[in-house]
């Protein structure tokens, strides 16, 4: 019988231009004089259910060869691509010779350094049984405004609103097969998207609000924060 496999894919050739900073976000420094992307990383290394990780790195990135962590025997470089899917794409086609359609892949964002392990086999195990997939993701507590322009339309029913976070979660074949006929399609902004895009519906599985993404440069104080709380009560 054959054993299903998780592996990881971390796409990493952006550059976080509204970072205003003089180097892409994932190469920015957190706490220990460790960067974003290292810290991501080791979370996700360290929750021990992944076979390989791949990490997309665009062409001629000067950082990433630089970091230990760019040698571990868990890590594979993939060939960045234009957009996140395309950086998706080359990383599954790095292990099309190892993995098989009906492992599970988890996509996950290299600008969500405070993942925890909990939230990765929460993830896994709700969903390891499901036909189609997942993603973390958090119910939105504000009141939210349909707008045209600066002015309101209308306002939206939030207890149907989510905000997708990462990983997302879905077989090898199903999501390749969906990237792969979703290329160059401006609305597919994430995984789960794609694989919408094609008829499934994927579940949502709730996330911990400390999992934030790095965009802006103030968020680079909160994620500080939150990987302290974190430590301190050993929710790593």
């Amino acid at each position: 019988m054959m054993t299903t496999k998780f592996w990881g894919i971390v796409p990493a050739a952006g550059v976080g231009k509204r970072m205003n900073a003089d180097r892409p976000k994932q190469y920015l420094l957190l706490n220990n004089e460790q960067t974003v992307i290292e810290h991501t990383l080791t979370r996700l290394i360290k929750s021990n259910v992944f076979e390989k990780i791949v990490v997309a790195i665009s062409d001629g990135d000067p950082y990433w060869d630089n970091f230990a962590i760019s040698k571990h025997e868990k890590i594979i470089r993939a060939e960045g691509g234009k957009e996140r899917a395309d950086s998706v794409l080359n990383a599954l086609a790095a292990i099309q010779n190892y993995a098989n359609s009906q492992d599970w892949v988890l996509v996950h964002d290299a600008a969500r350094p405070c993942i925890t392990s909990h939230d990765i086999e929460k993830l896994i195990s709700e969903l390891c049984h499901d036909e189609v997939g997942g993603i973390l993701a958090l119910s939105s507590h504000d009141t939210l405004k349909d707008v045209d322009g600066n002015q309101i339309v209308g306002t939206l029913n939030r207890n149907k609103i989510w905000r997708a976070l990462t990983p997302q979660m879905f077989r090898y074949g199903a999501l390749k097969t969906a990237l792969t006929l979703t290329q160059g399609n401006v609305e597919i902004t994430d995984e789960a998207s794609a694989l919408e895009f094609q008829g499934f519906s994927p579940k949502i599985i709730e996330g911990r609000s400390d999992n934030i993404k790095i965009t802006r440069p103030e968020d680079l104080a909160l994620a500080r924060f939150y990987l302290e709380q974190q430590t301190k009560t050993k929710e790593t």
